[in-house]
C-alpha cells in the first residue's frame, strides 16, 4: 500500500474514519501491467485507485473486499516481467 497523500494528514477532508478495501479488481496468477488498478480504497469520502507499480503475473492477492488498510501494507504479490 503507497504511502496516503499528505492532504490527508493537514486537511483531512478526505479521510474519514477508517480505510478499507471497496473493490479487489485482480486475482492470483492474473498478468498485470504497471499502473493497472490492483484494487479501489474507500476513504470515507472518495474511491480511490490503487495501481499495481510493476507489470508482471500476481503470485499473491492479500487483501479481500471489506478489510481495513493502512499504508505501508503489502497488497500483493507480483512476480515482475
Amino acid at each position: 500500500m503507497p504511502k496516503y497523500p499528505e492532504c490527508w494528514d493537514s486537511c483531512g477532508s478526505c479521510r474519514t474514519g477508517e480505510v478499507f478495501v471497496q473493490s479487489v479488481l485482480v486475482r492470483n496468477g492474473e498478468k498485470i501491467g504497471t499502473d493497472e488498478t490492483l484494487i479501489v480504497l474507500e476513504t470515507g469520502k472518495v474511491a480511490l485507485d490503487i495501481p499495481s507499480p510493476y507489470s508482471g503475473i500476481l503470485i499473491d492477492v492479500r487483501v479481500e473486499e471489506g478489510d481495513p488498510i493502512d499504508e505501508g501494507e503489502v497488497i500483493a504479490t507480483i512476480e515482475v516481467d
